[in-house]
């Protein structure tokens, strides 16, 4: 045996022991922990606070769906796509249609299935991934600033198409959303009258919980699906089209897929967007609505879900809550009263907001709060400390590859 063999055979023998004598790095049950408080809060709420807030909440739930799938298109894949509002449109008109009654007051020319809103629901999901996966093959085929024009189109098709399809959408004056309902319970005020400890359960405590529940599912299949072999897939096609070719990733049809599955959550996004605002309206699904979207990824964190349930939080509760207290803050008041309307004062305020994390912290808010894990995790580390620990991470964690067979010293 040559003298570098028996060296690197030692080498190796060295790092085994060691592994096997380092202790095991302890399980932090901090961050479980708190999840879980938070959990049973949000699950207390509507004991205790306002109707106003409760329906701030599912409108911002509703937002959290459809940036979290905004930002796989986007954020992970690196595909720009101004096409959101027309997939909320799809699964909201859908949803309506489906579930909707024919007829009404002085509308006896519109047209309503009259299934199970569940059923609607479920429609307005499936057919707004169905139109994202007719536009795939266009997807698949262009990148950066063309793909952006090319969804562009989506919006003013859609805009004609509520504008004229009146006895489906109800045209410019749009119509009114059908209550939701699971199995015969009534997501709205009645039917069944319901109390909690005293506290009357009506509509805005119902839709709550179902807000809570779908943004709950929505974050965890998005968080799962990164961590799995597509989401890694993903990540590899954003960085470089070619290296992802060249380790074997089907790009134009990995580009189809997440813009299916980002089409789904547009949908379900337009399903609760359509219940919180109880209406569908042609002006509501413009490319204003998209540019909001893409404001709410940026500003919580390009690629990260946890970062675009923030940045949507930011975004759609903003508006609300300006008009909620206009009275009380500085150059924002109701209509006829001067000043600022508590939507563009809104709109100043987060538009500031994203010049600033782009100068800034370009990772958004979810840098921001990583930056504050790091630095409580390890308050007095460090340079020295970091690199050592990376240089260890990256030791650990790459194997070394075996002794090619049949080598001599």
């Amino acid at each position: 045996m040559s003298e570098s063999t028996a060296t690197a055979t030692a080498t190796r023998g060295a790092t085994r022991r060691a592994g096997r004598t380092a202790p095991a790095p302890r399980r932090s049950y901090l961050r479980p922990l708190l999840l879980a408080v938070a959990l049973l809060v949000l699950l207390a709420l509507p004991l205790y606070v306002e109707e106003f807030w409760l329906r701030t909440g599912f409108a911002v739930a509703g937002a959290i769906v459809g940036a979290i799938g905004l930002n796989l298109l986007v954020g992970t894949t690196g595909q720009l796509s101004l096409a959101h509002a027309f997939f909320l449109a799809v699964g909201a008109v859908t949803y309506t249609f489906v579930a909707g009654e024919s007829g009404g007051i002085g509308l006896a020319d519109l047209r309503g299935l009259g299934w199970p809103p569940l059923v609607g629901m479920v429609a307005g999901v499936l057919l707004a991934g169905l139109a994202g996966l007719l536009f795939s093959p266009i997807a698949a085929r262009l990148r950066g600033i063309y793909l952006g024009v090319a969804s562009l189109a989506l919006v003013f098709i859609g805009q004609h198409v509520l504008n004229s399809w009146t006895q489906v959408t109800g045209g410019f004056n749009g119509r009114s959303t059908p209550e939701f309902s699971l199995f015969g319970f009534t997501f709205g005020n009645t039917d069944p009258d319901l109390f909690v400890l005293e506290v009357p359960f009506r509509e805005a405590e119902r839709l709550w919980y179902l807000g809570l529940a779908l943004a709950l599912a929505a974050y965890v299949f998005a968080r799962n699906l990164l961590r799995s072999r597509p989401g890694r897939a993903l990540e590899t096609l954003r960085d470089s089209e070619v290296a992802a070719s060249v380790m074997g990733v089907n790009v134009q049809r990995y580009k189809g897929r997440v813009f299916l599955v980002s089409s789904m959550y547009a949908g379900l996004s337009g399903v609760m967007y359509a219940l919180s605002i109880g209406s569908i309206a042609p002006e509501s699904f413009g490319l204003e609505l998209s540019v909001l979207y893409l404001a709410m990824i940026v500003l919580g964190g390009l690629g990260s879900v946890g970062g675009a349930a923030l940045g949507a939080l930011f975004v759609s509760a903003l508006p609300l809550v300006f008009q909620r207290y206009a009275d009380a803050l500085p150059l924002v008041g109701g209509a006829g009263e001067g000043g600022l309307a508590p939507g563009e004062a809104a709109r100043y305020l987060f538009g500031l907001a994203i010049i600033l994390v782009v100068l800034f912290q370009p990772t958004g808010l979810a840098g921001l709060a990583a930056r504050f894990r790091r630095r409580g995790r390890d308050p007095g580390g460090g340079p020295a400390d970091r690199s050592a620990s990376a240089t260890s991470d990256s030791t650990t964690s790459v194997p070394s590859d075996p002794p090619a067979q049949g080598s001599t010293s």
